[in-house]
């Protein structure tokens, strides 16, 4: 008899984008595809996660119910010494409210993509705390503290691994479906906001609603910093400075699209799933049924192919 063909799903970075990851999973679950192993890297760790523990269905019907004041209400603010946020918040939200196993104790195999802040090397996290794997595949730097894992302090796994196919192979996978969420960033995006710039902005009328000063401060923020292209670059109001919002997600943009390009052409998927959200921005994990729903489709655009590659 044949040998069954293990299927691996690598969910790739991408902040707020990532709640497409639960799109593509309901998808692939629709039309009967089973997935033996899943690998992911900062919001995909947290989607791949639950998927692993069988708490995805969950996170579903959260995200979809996530608004401003939620998610700023998760940021547990700090001085800024390693990041504005400490990140137990979340962390200590997602524990109590979904499910912490170890990773070794899940039902299907998983792991997670972490850097090593100290050396750079890829940290590949297949044991222990599932909830310490996310926190430390998530951190990104300057937004959230690193975390610290015995001697080592870890940081997002997008700085080495955005797309983590690698790892998928390395767990068995004899094919992998990839999920790249930094597909057209930069370009599309200044286009879009442009065009945006043409309508008189709406930002600034909830600002008064709200109580504390900071919190205030960091929601015009938020909204400044959606098209993740400084405000005034490349258009007539170039007066302004962007804000550190601004220049950490612009930054994390490049980055993420020069590293991925560079990863996916070394270590290819056998099929690349490219949802486009170059319109999402970093902190708007508010839009979970648009980016779930372009998870969707997506999918159904290489469903043929890979009914092809797994019949």
């Amino acid at each position: 008899m044949t040998k069954a063909r293990k299927i691996g799903l690598a969910l790739g970075s991408g902040s707020a984008r990532g709640w497409s990851h639960i799109g593509v999973i309901q998808g692939l679950r629709e039309e009967g595809i089973p997935i033996d192993i899943v690998c992911g890297t900062s919001i995909g760790s947290i989607v791949g996660g639950s998927l692993a523990a069988g708490t995805v269905d969950q996170l579903d019907e959260w995200v979809r119910e996530l608004s401003w004041s939620d998610i700023i209400g998760f940021m547990d603010l700090m001085f800024p010494r390693s990041g504005f946020i400490e990140g137990e918040k979340i962390i200590s939200f997602f524990r109590k409210n979904f499910a912490d196993p170890n990773i070794e104790d899940l039902s299907i195999p998983f792991a997670a993509v972490a850097t090593d802040l100290m050396s750079g090397r890829e940290i590949w996290l297949k044991s222990g705390s599932l909830m310490d794997a996310v926190r430390a595949s998530m951190s990104m730097p300057g937004i959230f503290a690193p975390f610290k894992q015995g001697g080592q302090w870890l940081v997002d796994g997008g700085l080495v691994n955005p797309v983590p196919v690698s790892l998928c192979r390395a767990m068995g996978a004899d094919i992998v479906i990839a999920v790249n969420l930094n597909s057209g960033l930069m370009g599309k995006r200044r286009m879009k906001k442009n065009s945006r710039r043409k309508i008189p902005s709406k930002k600034r009328e909830t600002t008064g609603k709200l109580r504390e000063q900071l919190t205030s401060y960091l929601n015009d923020t938020i909204e400044k910093g959606k098209s993740f292209i400084p405000a005034g670059f490349g258009s007539a109001n170039a007066d302004r400075d962007p804000s550190i919002f601004e220049v950490m997600a612009t930054s994390s943009n490049i980055m993420q699209d020069r590293i991925t390009r560079q990863r996916l052409a070394g270590d290819p998927p056998d099929l690349l799933i490219s949802p486009r959200l170059a319109h999402i921005g970093l902190l708007e994990f508010n839009k979970a049924d648009e980016t779930i729903q372009e998870g969707r489709h997506a999918l159904e655009l290489v469903l043929p192919l890979l009914k092809d590659m797994t019949g």
